[in-house]
């Protein structure tokens, strides 16, 4: 375990706006007059991240712009979430710390929540995953607890009856000790119907190789996504509701 007190933090922005029928990179739209991915850039900053890495598609150009001066690492071919952090593991060579995963089109969680997670892991696990419960848990992926354990992340097409009345979901957004992040990542296999990576398996990797793992609560709207034009509304609702506006 790493006891440094850094943080870098992983944004997943290689996302097409295909559904929010746009020629713009889905974290390119804009929330409140600016882009999505702006908002993340500016809570991480907020906070005093050490490093933030952008994971863009290769014709991600428009992307790497916004977040400059900050790294952009390209994920060549959409294989998935795990995949998509993996490419960002050359940019943190030498860190050490606390990494922050975060998913592009969820703009909203705040620096606070944040800090909240980064104050878990340092409790001793190797990953924490951000927790919502929302009215209607639809096709999320569900966690499955065990006291204040988080043993595995089931995805609802693969989850049990019983699994499926669990109301506590994932939000995708983690935090990763630095020290056993890109093993963990090594160690998914690509063995779905989807034939993808995903990042969601590092939970039960890291459980058999006997690390704990840990989660923090959220709101529903802080992680609420946005892939539609309509989501995008809601987020500037709650966004504004945040404000007291």
């Amino acid at each position: 375990m790493n006891n440094s007190k850094k943080i870098a933090a992983i944004i997943l922005g290689a996302g097409k706006g295909t559904r929010m029928k746009s020629d713009l990179p889905k974290v390119m739209m804009p929330l409140n007059g600016k882009p999505m991915i702006r908002h993340i850039i500016e809570t991480l900053e907020s906070l005093g991240a050490d490093k933030i890495i952008t994971v863009i598609a290769p014709d991600g150009q428009m992307v790497a712009k916004e977040v400059a001066p900050y790294e952009t690492a390209v994920q060549e071919k959409q294989l998935g979430t795990g995949h998509a952090v993996l490419s960002a593991r050359k940019n943190l060579c030498g860190f050490e710390g606390d990494v922050l995963v975060i998913f592009g089109d969820s703009p909203i969680i705040t620096r606070e929540t944040f800090l909240k997670a980064v104050q878990k892991r340092r409790e001793g696990y190797a990953v924490v995953v951000l927790g919502f419960r929302p009215q209607d848990p639809a096709r999320y992926g569900r966690l499955i607890m065990h006291g204040d354990e988080l043993k595995e992340i089931v995805e609802y097409k693969d989850a049990t009856e019983e699994q499926r009345q669990i109301n506590l979901c994932n939000s995708g957004c983690m935090c990763f000790d630095s020290s056993e992040m890109f093993e963990l990542l090594g160690a998914v296999s690509n063995e779905n119907a989807a034939g993808e990576y995903y990042l969601t398996d590092v939970v039960g990797i890291a459980n058999r190789h006997g690390m704990k793992c840990g989660m923090v609560e959220c709101s529903a709207e802080e992680v609420a996504g946005a892939n539609t034009r309509e989501e995008l509304a809601l987020l500037e609702q709650y966004l504004n509701a945040r404000k007291g506006r």
